[in-house]
């Protein structure tokens, strides 16, 4: 099962999908390994198959497969089926599927099949985004930012002031790589302009840039925003009638923390990362909507400054034991939720 694992950790793109991991094993001899490379594509039971010298060779084996196969159709066809089709006489799973459109479902087809099945009930960070959205019916939400010793993300109010490293800024960028959502404010993309890109590796599904904004009038259309095909959400209070890119989705609402979150959640989106600025970080923290929080301090003191929150008194949050990381001169600091 270790090596099924290792195999999940290999997906890039499979965006809405967990990561998953197959290896088919028979005589006591690894025949077969898969994982799910890309979302809408072939799943890991059916890569393992695949990379078999033969299917005839998967009659009497025994698949390890980190989740539960799925038993329904839908972008591709049901893997219990496969499994059951090419003989395949044991399965091995790591845990339950959460989606309630498989949950348990799988296993139910394979054992009408007079197929064995092992439910190992591993606990695992492999999808933790994925696991909390159908545990929580919500996607799974992380504050980011960066601070000086004395609690400042900023020095002033209208240019932007550096204050992470380079391996903090690498970091940052494998923590976007890994959210669904990258969200801000107006005040945050007027001073940053920034690209909310990932930009150490491509992506096939790049984050949706989601951006509260009063009114687009106000929004200077050579920021650097546009200037990448990376989705960009503006959720707004006022309708306009500016014409964007094609990437660009407008949507007009009275929007609160809350019901940003259950538009998100309607969109089947698993997390979200929150990047600033401080009043948006407070607004979400006061409604108590933070499960995670990241905070890259620098060894830096600016005196005078944007404080990390403002504009709200923050009561009942309290969090893990900090879990710190060095990064050259900054430590990164990471603590959840309790509940």
């Amino acid at each position: 099962m270790e090596l099924a694992f290792q195999e999940a950790r290999k997906g890039k793109s499979t965006w809405l999908n967990p990561l998953v991991g197959a290896v088919i094993v028979k005589n006591q001899k690894v025949i077969g390994l898969g994982h799910h490379e890309t979302f809408g594509h072939e799943h890991a039971e059916i890569n393992a198959l695949k990379s078999l010298t033969s299917i005839s060779d998967a009659k009497g084996a025994t698949l390890f497969v980190t989740l539960e196969p799925c038993s329904h159709v839908g972008k591709t066809p049901p893997c219990v089926q496969k499994i059951f089709d090419v003989g395949i006489t044991k399965v091995v799973i790591g845990q339950v599927d959460p989606n309630p459109i498989v949950s348990g479902r799988g296993i139910k087809y394979l054992e009408n099949h007079n197929i064995q099945v092992e439910n190992l009930n591993i606990k695992t960070d492999l999808n933790t985004a994925y696991e909390f959205f159908y545990r929580e019916q919500r996607p799974l939400i992380t504050i980011k930012y960066a601070m000086t010793l004395d609690g400042k993300i900023n020095r002033d109010s209208v240019k932007r002031s550096l204050i992470s490293n380079h391996e903090s800024y690498l970091d940052s960028q494998k923590l976007r790589a890994n959210n669904q959502v990258i969200l801000i404010g107006e005040n945050t993309l007027k001073l940053d302009n920034p690209r909310l890109t990932v930009r150490e590796e491509a992506k096939l599904f790049p984050p949706i840039r989601a951006i509260l904004v009063r009114d687009l009038k106000t929004i200077n259309k050579d920021l650097k925003i546009f200037q990448n095909e990376a989705p960009i959400w503006f959720f707004t209070e006022k309708q306009t009638d500016q014409i964007f890119p094609n990437n660009v989705k407008v949507l007009v609402g009275n929007w609160t923390p809350e019901s940003i979150i259950t538009y998100l959640a309607e969109q089947k989106l698993q997390s979200i990362l929150i990047e600033g600025g401080s009043h948006i970080q407070a607004d979400f923290m006061q409604a108590k909507l933070v499960d995670k929080l990241i905070i890259y301090l620098a060894n830096r003191v600016f005196g005078t400054g944007l404080s990390a929150v403002s504009g709200q008194t923050i009561k009942g949050l309290e969090f893990s034991k900090p879990i710190v990381k060095s990064l050259d001169s900054d430590l990164k600091i990471t603590v959840w939720r309790k509940r």
